[in-house]
């Protein structure tokens, strides 16, 4: 349990991690690993677990059996994302400029974000 929540660390696969992101896709997962192993980072990712529905807490709260529910909008499976440095933040490590791809440049906020596909670090955030 972290101190607060701007530090998550937990047990991933029995390894004490710091929690990089949770509930992410699959294409996320396979950016972020790739980016914190070049960055000689220990990469652990686990299943998240499935979305608790709301109409089950509510069914349950009234005393009634939970009502089946069809699977015919099946979610996308989703995973957690951690390092074994427990000391890893991922906004200190974006916003300090401690993060490198793997063409040298610093890793900014919307690449981080996956929003742009190059990092341009010309400018730092706060000029």
């Amino acid at each position: 349990m972290a101190i607060n929540q701007n530090h998550p660390f937990e047990e991933l696969d029995g390894v004490k991690c710091a929690v990089v992101e949770r509930n992410v896709t699959s294409e996320r997962v396979e950016f972020l690993r790739t980016l914190l192993e070049h960055n000689k980072f220990q990469v652990v990712v686990i299943p998240s677990p499935p979305p608790k529905a709301a109409a089950k807490s509510a069914a349950a709260a009234d005393g009634e059996p939970a009502p089946e529910t069809p699977t015919s909008n099946p979610q996308p499976p989703t995973y957690t994302i951690g390092v074994t440095d427990v000391t890893f933040n991922s906004v200190n490590a974006v916003y300090g400029r401690l993060l490198r791809t793997k063409d040298g440049h610093v890793v900014t906020r919307d690449y981080w974000l996956q929003k742009e596909t190059v990092s341009l670090d010309d400018v730092p955030y706060y000029e």
